[in-house]
């Protein structure tokens, strides 16, 4: 079911849905973070046989986990 704000006058409902976009954009954010930091904890639990065999070295976990953010 989906609701509409109909009865608050424009700039209003501007600044309601300004509100729930940062609020959204923040909520994003931290989530990717949190999968982040999960990402590092969970490599870093790992003896440096098993990243090894994953191809990693531990001086690289960050980097691994942040591949996707920068270019070389």
């Amino acid at each position: 079911m989906a609701y509409t704000i109909t009865h608050f006058a424009p700039e209003t409902r501007s600044r309601i849905d300004s509100f729930f976009n940062r609020f959204g954009q923040g909520m994003n954010a931290y989530l990717e973070s949190r999968a982040r930091c999960t990402g590092i904890e969970a490599l870093e639990a790992k003896s440096d046989a098993e990243l090894a065999a994953m191809g990693l070295i531990r001086d690289r976990i960050r980097a691994h986990v942040f591949r996707d953010t920068y270019r070389l």
